[in-house]
């Protein structure tokens, strides 16, 4: 189905955690308020759907975000994802920690961003990811840019690339035929 670059997937057989920014990853950017303030944001299923696959592939799944939201506390939670840092404007710090934390290496995370912010991240995990729909020049420091644009499969995408990479794609897809 899927025909990723042999290097990207050599990469991805490392990786233990995989790490997304929100807004323009996990959704296509817009922000709707409410006229009493409150923040509405639509997420994919299909995206749900990977990352609840790629946990049961025994990857963990964490959110990092240069936003702070409720409604990422709550999609977080319904998806099983405990590991959740938000207002994270400056990504290393936090990154850093989380290394301490899990005891991962850099070369085990992987990361999907789209915006300037994310830059010195993607420079530091062992897999860099972006979305077609990144600001110029987020893209020029990923390893993969995804066919599908945030909010719209690219989380799934990566997702499938991961469980490719690991050999479990075509297994868990005959889980369902």
């Amino acid at each position: 189905m899927w025909n990723f670059p042999p290097e990207v997937l050599e990469k991805a057989k490392r990786i233990k955690l995989l790490l997304l920014d929100v807004d323009g990853v996990l959704t296509d950017g817009g922000i709707i308020l409410t006229g009493e303030g409150d923040e509405i944001k639509m997420f994919s299923v299909l995206d749900g759907m990977g990352i609840k696959l790629l946990q049961r592939a025994g990857v963990e799944v964490g959110i990092l975000s240069g936003r702070h939201s409720p409604v990422i506390k709550h999609r977080a939670a319904e998806l099983g994802i405990s590991l959740v840092y938000q207002g994270e404007l400056a990504k290393v710090p936090a990154f850093e920690k989380i290394l301490r934390e899990t005891g991962l290496t850099p070369e085990e995370v992987a990361y999907a961003g789209d915006d300037w912010l994310d830059i010195p991240l993607l420079k530091r995990v062992g897999l860099a990811l972006g979305v077609p729909n990144a600001w110029p020049p987020v893209n020029d420091y990923v390893h993969y840019v995804t066919t599908k644009e945030g909010g719209k499969g690219a989380v799934r995408e990566i997702c499938d690339l991961l469980l490719t990479a690991k050999g479990l794609w075509t297994k868990f897809l005959k889980e369902y035929l």
